[in-house]
């Protein structure tokens, strides 16, 4: 059984042009050139990548990725169109999945094209629905350059939490617990001052995009301001801000969510941001490899 190279890419998280520099310099082990493409065994494991010996150098590499991108910039409205034609289904698939919804990514798909889907709850399709507006909100908010603020984080989770309408862009009145979590959020009282601090912190610090939005990612979700739905609008201010600093958005895959969770303790825990950081790093140098291939074709 053999897989091609935009399966491997897939399964590996790399993109398709790394997977085709590893075959050529025979680090795939198995893999052999058929024609103008490559066959690569099915169970061939991913080659550990000898790029990257620190954070600081993938760092400086989604920079590079990234002045590269902005040199081609400003991008056409069907450049735009193309890059982002699968992202949408697949980032309201995955957030909405980690957080227990039970529509596939065929699903998903169908739902947002206004169908129904037999034997699925309403909420789940609201979900679904909420999550493609809060999308398209905060890519309004990226036109218009707009700071991040309790106001716009508040109209996010408004269209997150499409199906429980006393509760949508509201901040929680009761205590709350996260299952299985090795942190508990802050009580009501001290969500205001919390959420103030946090985005006082976000503006003000000086450190590189991807340790910024790690911090403040945990950091957010530990607070909880909302009784649900914090973790899609986390991961859309992930993209607000992503995508206003010039890099594309990203989506967490409900397959990684085990070491999503386990990032969030490993700071908790042993106050450790690398986790995150690597998790995010890692997305980000993909979806920008995504691009440059795309734009290069």
């Amino acid at each position: 059984m053999f897989m091609t190279v935009k399966q491997a890419s897939e399964k590996w998280g790399i993109s398709d042009r790394r997977i085709r520099v590893l075959c050529s310099e025979g680090k795939i082990s198995g893999a052999y050139q058929e024609g103008r493409g490559w066959k690569i065994p099915a169970d061939a494991k991913k080659p550990a990548d000898g790029r990257y010996k620190s954070k600081e150098s993938i760092l400086l590499q989604i920079d590079r990725k990234r002045a590269e991108l902005d040199s081609m910039r400003p991008l056409t409205a069907g450049e735009v169109a193309r890059l982002n034609e699968e992202f949408i289904v697949e980032y309201t698939y995955n957030s909405n999945a980690i957080e227990g919804n039970t529509l596939t990514l065929r699903e998903t798909d169908l739902v947002l094209r206004g169908l129904t889907i037999d034997q699925k709850p309403l909420k789940d399709h609201m979900e679904a629905i909420g999550h493609k507006e809060a999308f398209d909100y905060v890519s309004e908010l990226v036109k218009d350059n707009i700071p991040i603020s309790e106001s716009v984080i508040k109209q996010i989770h408004y269209l997150v939490l499409a199906d429980k309408k006393e509760d949508r862009g509201v901040y929680r009145r009761v205590p709350v617990r996260i299952m299985g979590a090795q942190h508990e959020p802050v009580q009501p009282y001290l969500i205001e001052p919390k959420m103030e601090q946090l985005l006082h912190d976000f503006v003000e610090s000086t450190e590189h995009i991807v340790t910024k939005l790690a911090r403040f990612h945990i950091e957010f979700e530990g607070i909880h301001p909302f009784i649900d739905g914090n973790g899609r609008t986390g991961r859309l201010l992930v993209n607000l801000e992503l995508m206003k600093a010039g890099y594309p958005p990203i989506d967490i895959k409900f397959t990684d969510r085990i070491a999503y969770y386990n990032a969030f303790d490993e700071y908790h825990v042993k106050h450790n941001l690398s986790a995150m950081e690597n998790l995010f790093a890692g997305y980000i140098n993909a979806r920008l490899d995504m691009y440059l291939d795309m734009l290069m074709e």
